[in-house]
């Protein structure tokens, strides 16, 4: 198996992506018909999926939240995990010149791995190689939320320096469900 590192979306990675998709790995666990809708994509036109991945601009079409609804998109981009194939997914997302994200958005980052790659740290390993980018937006702090029972994700947080900020519950878009809030501080700009 090779080293792990985090990649750029792209054609070479795009075949155990698809493996993925198809073996069960859900991209976005608030929508399920997201994989599916993924595997359409790529079968259709896998240049615009991948360039779809990166958008510091936010120029691709809205979001569709779990209600069916849509909201802008935010300025953002995905890095893949990679060991040798797909491991999972990293996300980093934000709103140019502050720490503020609309209530719809449940944090600057985002993260997945597949199910038969859980438990060796790539998780942690990712968080910690994207945050680099975070600071180089200008961010002091990136909110990073997950649910209450997730204690697997709540130690790759806090094994990144995260701090609890609050419990909330989310807007009635995204299920009106409880989350947990944390916090990572740019070191050199902590309050």
């Amino acid at each position: 198996m090779a080293e792990f590192k985090l990649v750029g979306p792209a054609r070479e990675y795009l075949p155990t992506y698809i493996e993925a998709l198809t073996r069960g790995w859900l991209p976005d666990n608030m929508r399920p018909e997201a994989a599916d809708e993924e595997l359409q994509w790529i079968a259709a036109d896998p240049d615009a999926f991948l360039a779809s991945q990166v958008d510091r601009q936010a120029r691709w079409p809205p979001i569709m939240l779990p209600d069916g609804s849509t909201v802008r998109r935010l300025p953002g981009f995905n890095l893949w995990m990679w060991d040798g194939e797909f491991c999972g997914r990293i996300g980093f997302r934000w709103q140019p010149g502050t720490e503020d994200l609309p209530a719809h958005c449940l944090g600057h980052i985002g993260y997945t791995v597949v199910p038969w790659k859980r438990r060796l740290s790539y998780a942690t390993r990712a968080l910690g190689a994207i945050l680099p980018d975070a600071w180089a937006e200008g961010l002091r702090y990136v909110e990073i939320t997950t649910d209450p029972d997730n204690v697997a994700s709540q130690r790759v947080i806090e094994r990144n320096g995260g701090v609890l900020v609050d419990e909330f519950l989310t807007v009635p878009a995204l299920g009106g469900t409880l989350k947990r809030r944390y916090r990572i501080y740019c070191g050199d700009r902590m309050p």
